[in-house]
């Protein structure tokens, strides 16, 4: 007789807390590639015991991603360089996959969004998709609002998605420089 064991491993989890214009971020890591950036009272945000160990902001796949948000919370950056690993379903993750190509600044409906999909009529799951985003501002579904250019819903909240879209299109000065956000 065979006896077979079989062995899973849980993904390896790490955090940091970092200070931003937006307030205080949770950047956490899965097996060393970023999985998620999170903001204070962020709906859909997974609990604390799933972030695994908090390290420092120094460690792991940390400095880089720190740095280019300082980069662009400095308006130095408009688009960031960092391997992801975006974990939901194969919509979700094709919805998050159009965000990143929305160019800074700029906006799309959930219907234009739906339709670059080719799914015209997905505007809801599309809607549905951008509210689960685990790494918000790196992929950017502040930029994703309603057909009537209305603000509706965002995970880190209204009044921050209107802060943050503010930010892009220059009407608010960026951090200064001389200061270090991080």
């Amino acid at each position: 007789m065979t006896t077979t064991t079989i062995t899973t491993t849980a993904p390896a989890r790490t955090h940091t807390v970092v200070d931003s214009p937006y307030g205080p971020l949770t950047l956490v890591a899965t097996d060393g590639v970023l999985s998620g950036l999170y903001m204070s009272g962020q709906r859909h945000r997974p609990a604390e015991e799933a972030f695994g160990e908090r390290v420092a902001a120094e460690e792991g796949p940390f400095p880089e991603v720190v740095r280019q948000l300082a980069a662009y919370f400095a308006r130095e950056r408009t688009a960031f360089d960092l391997p992801l690993r975006l974990e939901g379903t194969a919509f979700q993750r094709s919805v998050w996959d159009q965000l990143v190509r929305i160019p800074y600044g700029q906006t799309w409906s959930y219907g234009e969004l739906a339709a670059r999909l080719g799914r015209p009529n997905a505007s809801r799951a599309v809607g549905l998709a951008n509210g689960r985003n685990p790494i918000s501002i790196i992929v950017p579904c502040h930029r994703v609002i309603g057909a009537s250019g209305s603000m509706t819903g965002y995970g880190g909240g209204v009044e921050r998605k209107v802060r943050l879209l503010a930010f892009e299109s220059g009407a608010v000065p960026a951090a200064p420089a001389a200061e270090p956000l991080f």
